[in-house]
């Protein structure tokens, strides 16, 4: 009779299911949940590439209804904008005033590689759904990792925490604005606070000041950032740098990347910085190798329209025309220096990762966390304000902006005081 061999223990055999390695409390799966726009996705799976590999990643979005009137409820939560959104199509109907109403169409998303998603194609965030596949797959796929950017997606991930505590662990990047406890982490950069600061309390009305969030000072599970989360880890741009080598690296050194964004609430400006900065720019092109220009979907018209009319025609300067591959990637990757607007953090976060010379215009013309964040760059040596005056060949290092790496080290020793862990 041939013998009945039985199982093994699954302790170190090898080809054993991965869930017997910790068992339930190692995590292998995640959820994005973003708001639609691409710098609060970047953030949130710049993070997660940060943490490592996951058997599984699903990435949702908080849809807000647009057009016509949905602009002006904008401001609402979302959960109250849908239910006044759904109410107003009730009450109106297919009438003439509500085909009117609904104004602008819904634009599809913008993909990667100048390609768009339609919103068919994209998941919509239910907390109770997530919740749902956090506690129903626990034993099979263990902990659920979820990882929220901007303000729509807080209610959401809250609530996700709310249905299954022992399921999930939920980090919210951007700062919430009230109760911080719904969450098991908080990554927000520390400029959040600024209405804290001995300068932000000068700057806000003392009639105003108990409308102004944050107003306390950061709590255990809050992670301070210098900058913005991203993408443009090292081995991104390493990619990069092989994917764009053919149309880069034969370029005129030294090659400056010029990135341009828009004015912002805090962050004000027009032709007037256009003009300012194309002066600048003919400054030193007789220095330079080559130059190339890239917009941002802010760019006001009139600002492109100037850069173009002024520099378009000299045979250093190349302006990406917003077609085909996007070349960012490519720019932060072979760049020797950049040159960028004062309004985008994302921007000058990327840029500051690679170690190289930043330059910042238009910094001056920012308040309130704007300026504290631009000072906080200068002071740590990571970008210098720009004049048009530089000596361009001169090169200056310092040690590459990380936050995410050091967001992730966060996240690890949270994980661990619960006797939790991310697969290795």
């Amino acid at each position: 009779m041939r013998p009945i061999r039985l199982p093994e223990s699954p302790t170190g055999a090898v080809g054993m299911p991965e869930i017997f390695e910790g068992g339930v409390n190692v995590i292998r799966r995640a959820v994005v949940i973003g708001n639609g726009f691409a710098g609060a996705e970047s953030q949130s799976i710049g993070l997660i590439r940060a943490l490592g590999h996951f058997d599984s990643l699903t990435i949702y979005h908080a849809i807000r209804p647009r057009g016509g009137y949905n602009n002006w409820l904008r401001w609402l939560p979302l959960s109250f904008h849908k239910i006044i959104d759904g109410i107003i199509k009730q009450l109106l109907g297919n009438s003439r005033f509500a085909m009117m109403s609904k104004g602008e169409k819904i634009s599809p998303f913008p993909a990667r590689n100048g390609g768009i998603i339609g919103l068919s194609s994209i998941l919509e965030a239910d907390a109770k759904h997530i919740a749902s596949i956090a506690r129903e797959n626990f034993e099979k796929e263990g902990l659920l990792l979820v990882v929220a950017s901007g303000w729509d997606t807080a209610s959401i991930a809250a609530s996700i925490k709310r249905l299954a505590p022992q399921n999930v662990f939920v980090i919210q990047i951007q700062h919430p604005r009230s109760r911080l406890d719904r969450f098991d982490l908080v990554v927000t950069p520390q400029h959040d606070y600024h209405a804290l600061t001995p300068q932000g309390k000068q700057e806000i009305p003392r009639l105003l000041r108990r409308w102004i969030t944050p107003r306390e000072p950061p709590g255990r599970n809050v992670v301070l950032t210098l900058g913005a989360l991203h993408m443009a880890d090292s081995a991104a741009l390493r990619i990069a740098a092989s994917e764009w080598h053919d149309e880069l690296a034969p370029l005129p050194k030294p090659l400056i990347v010029v990135n341009i964004g828009g004015p912002t609430r805090h962050c004000r400006y027009g032709a007037d910085l256009a003009i300012q900065l194309a002066g600048s720019l003919h400054n030193f092109l007789p220095f330079c190798g080559s130059v190339r220009i890239s917009f941002s979907r802010r760019t006001p018209q009139k600002v492109s329209d100037i850069i173009l009319r002024e520099l378009g025609d000299d045979p250093k300067v190349y302006v990406w025309d917003g077609k085909g591959s996007n070349p960012h990637m490519g720019h932060l990757a072979w760049a020797d220096a950049f040159v960028i607007t004062a309004d985008s953090i994302s921007m000058l976060s990327e840029a500051c990762s690679t170690g190289k010379p930043v330059y910042v215009i238009g910094a001056e013309r920012c308040t309130w966390k704007f300026s504290s964040f631009h000072k906080m760059l200068r002071e740590k040596g990571l970008a210098r304000s720009f004049t048009g005056l530089e000596d361009i060949s001169e090169f200056w290092s310092y040690p590459p902006l990380n936050d995410a790496a050091e967001v992730a080290l966060r996240v690890r020793d949270a994980l661990a005081e619960r006797g939790w862990s991310l697969r290795r």
